[in-house]
């Protein structure tokens, strides 16, 4: 009688790096980092950018659009990966995503600019989809968390670089050179990556996806950006405003599963928490480097360092992570990164409120507050992902990773939309706008971690994909 813990003829178990996956990670891997660099890059110049363009109008608006056209491309390329596989959404989604890039750096004014920034939200958007329907299609469900957590490490070096080569970058050459870059970058990315989706099987019997999904992605987008051009006015305009959030509302609907809307147990409240994290946490990195130029009198370069030190510490802690997902459930990481989330968020509120009433809080106050926010996310951001999984049939793949992105993406575009009316309103009413914008991520904040609390999602349970 064999006493050996591996039975003959079961598979050895492999690392993600191991022969067997080491092209698919090692393409995935050079996706992401392309993408987090142009995150790191934009982030860090786009107080520059509104100077040159004298478009400070249009500041909450330019993070807006490319999460909020994100959505469209998200559901795109779930309906398309589900139907045909994901070669073909991959290659048109780094197409587009590049041609976004090119308009950005040869943009006349804003409004040329945030249309770049609608057109590479697209492309982003649908890349994030067809990654993740990669991990599913090509890894066993051991493997996905340390290749989300592999997902996190990817921002490790444009962590370290990306804020300070486009700082540099935009002093030296112009910021333009920052986006005209980018598209280098993307097309070395295409290569390593295109190998992996070609290898990957196309759907023999593809369950049929509603077509109707799309217009209420296009409606839930134009509908975030409508909100935020109309939500700083006044009388009749702010009652388009409030139809411009119901249509947001009606559209999202069909694109989640059931219950995700009302914090329904299980899936729906995994779905919803991955919205609530990026809208708590990306409302507040949107400003920061704004804030610490505004009121700290820090350079684009200084200011950067925060971006540098949150990406260090989102991947080592998402390491961390994934190394614990056999002691620390899914549900207890969630629950876990939320309340740090809102702890760090709620700290740089109250920083920057001591701030503007003339407080001496020095410029460290708020970077540390910022970073120990990205602890959170670190932790609880990734094992969304694997909960989704848990919960998703082969029929489904598509849908739910969809339905997780876009909830990422449309909650931290309504989330900004939100706050770029928030801003406008503070700056009417002769108020310090920076506290209020930081007042709502910490709303947001408090509302993730209700959600967390009913994420509790069976390893062997099925989703549905009706509305929500």
């Amino acid at each position: 009688m064999s006493t050996s813990t591996t039975p003959s003829g079961t598979e050895p178990r492999e690392g993600i790096l191991s022969p067997a996956y080491a092209a698919t990670t090692v393409g995935l891997f050079s996706l992401i980092v392309f993408a987090a660099f142009e995150a790191m890059a934009v982030t860090t110049i786009m107080p520059t950018v509104a100077r040159s363009l004298d478009g400070f109008d249009y500041y909450a608006i330019s993070f807006a659009a490319p999460f909020a056209s994100g959505v469209v491309g998200m559901v795109v390329a779930g309906m398309w990966s589900d139907r045909s596989g994901p070669l073909r959404p991959l290659v048109t989604s780094m197409v587009t995503f590049a041609l976004g890039m090119v308009v950005c750096g040869t943009a006349p004014g804003m409004e040329a600019f945030v249309l770049g920034r609608i057109v590479q939200g697209l492309g982003s958007g649908a890349m994030i989809v067809v990654a993740y329907v990669l991990v599913g299609l090509a890894y066993p469900a051991r493997l996905r968390g340390a290749v989300f957590a592999a997902f996190a490490a990817a921002w490790v070096l444009p962590a370290l670089f990306g804020p300070g080569v486009a700082a540099f970058v935009a002093h030296t050459v112009g910021w333009r050179w920052v986006f005209l870059g980018i598209v280098a970058l993307i097309a070395v990315a295409a290569v390593l990556v295109t190998g992996t989706a070609r290898s990957q099987p196309v759907p023999v019997d593809p369950a049929p996806t509603p077509r109707s999904r799309l217009g209420w992605a296009v409606l839930a987008a134009v509908a975030v950006l409508a909100l935020e051009l109309l939500g700083s006015g006044r009388g009749l305009v702010l009652v388009a405003a409030a139809l411009a959030f119901v249509l947001v509302v009606v559209g999202l609907r069909p694109l989640l599963p059931v219950g995700t809307l009302r914090g329904g147990r299980g899936l729906p409240s995994v779905i919803a928490t991955r919205g609530l994290l990026s809208a708590s946490f990306f409302c507040a990195e949107a400003y920061i480097v704004y804030v610490l130029q505004e009121r700290w009198d820090l350079t684009p370069g200084q200011a950067g360092i925060a971006l540098t030190f949150v990406g260090l510490v989102w991947a080592a802690s998402s390491q961390a992570s994934s190394r614990l997902s056999e002691r620390v459930s899914n549900e207890a990481a969630l629950r876990f990164g939320t309340i740090v989330v809102l702890v760090g968020v709620t700290g740089i509120a109250l920083l920057v409120w001591l701030r503007s009433h003339g407080d001496g809080v020095p410029a460290l106050g708020p970077i540390v507050a910022y970073v120990f926010a990205s602890i959170g996310m670190g932790f609880a951001y990734p094992r969304t992902g694997v909960a989704m999984l848990a919960a998703t049939s082969d029929e489904d793949r598509g849908f739910n990773s969809s339905a997780l992105t876009v909830a990422d993406s449309l909650g931290a575009a309504l989330a900004l939309s939100i706050s770029g009316i928030a801003y406008s309103v503070a700056v009417r009413a002769d108020l310090d706008p920076f506290p209020v914008v930081y007042v709502l991520a910490v709303v947001i904040g408090v509302i993730g971690v209700l959600a967390a609390w009913r994420a509790v999602v069976r390893p062997d349970a099925v989703s549905g994909t009706s509305p929500a």
